[in-house]
């Protein structure tokens, strides 16, 4: 769970995202930045016993920085007025799928898989999908997975008009192979993180997320293209 005062600091920081204003908040900074990593430490707690790759995660491997990369952006705002928690047995720098839970007024969800993967990582999911889809197929359909996320997010921007390049249009898992991004989510309301069992509610329907995590990281993991 996260305090109140937490989230009243978000809605703060969003109305007034400037250095200043920042600067002359940092001590309540400081104590949101405490209920942020316990918050983490608190799934960490709860993940661990139900998928074991998660054991060596430390807090600081599954936080982000408040920070925004501003570069390449139009919007110059310096800091993030939302929270993220990633957990995933993937090392920095390796693309590997994971649980992810997002904290952000009107845009809270919960989501797990693979999202816009580089291409080698792309062409190695493809592969995996067209020759073991039958696997894929019953995570899909998994009682729990189907009651929790229905399927995997589809839109236009995700999804190919045409089966990819090396692919039969009569495939069986041609719907599948047209993905170009693989994760399903789960909206909930900001007001979930101020109860008690909040996160052993979302830790019970992240790992409903656990068998298409490990058919993508096998995925991943393969040697082959």
């Amino acid at each position: 769970m996260l305090s109140k005062d937490t989230l009243q600091f978000l809605d703060d920081l969003k109305a007034n995202n400037n250095r200043d204003w920042f600067l002359d908040n940092k001590k309540r900074y400081e104590t949101f930045k405490k209920d942020y990593q316990q918050l983490v430490s608190d799934f960490l707690d709860a993940m661990k016993p139900l998928d074991p790759s998660l054991e060596m995660l430390e807090v600081k491997n599954c936080t982000f920085r408040i920070n925004r990369d501003i570069r390449f952006s139009k919007d110059k705002s310096p800091y993030k007025s939302h929270l993220g928690v990633w957990l995933s047995s993937g090392a920095k720098n390796q693309n590997r799928s994971g649980y992810y839970v997002h904290i952000e007024k009107g845009a809270s969800f919960i989501a797990g898989g693979l999202y816009c993967p580089q291409p080698d990582d792309l062409k190695k999911m493809r592969k995996e999908i067209a020759f073991f889809h039958d696997d894929l197929d019953e995570i899909l359909n998994e009682k729990k997975f189907k009651k929790e996320f229905g399927d995997f997010d589809r839109n236009e921007t995700n999804t190919l008009k045409n089966p990819p390049r090396g692919y039969e249009k009569d495939h069986p898992a041609v719907e599948l192979l047209k993905l170009k991004s693989f994760e399903s989510s789960q909206k909930f309301d900001i007001s979930e993180i101020t109860k008690k069992d909040f996160v052993a509610t979302m830790s019970q329907k992240l790992i409903a997320l656990k068998p298409l995590n490990d058919f993508i990281n096998r995925a991943l993991t393969s040697d082959e293209f």
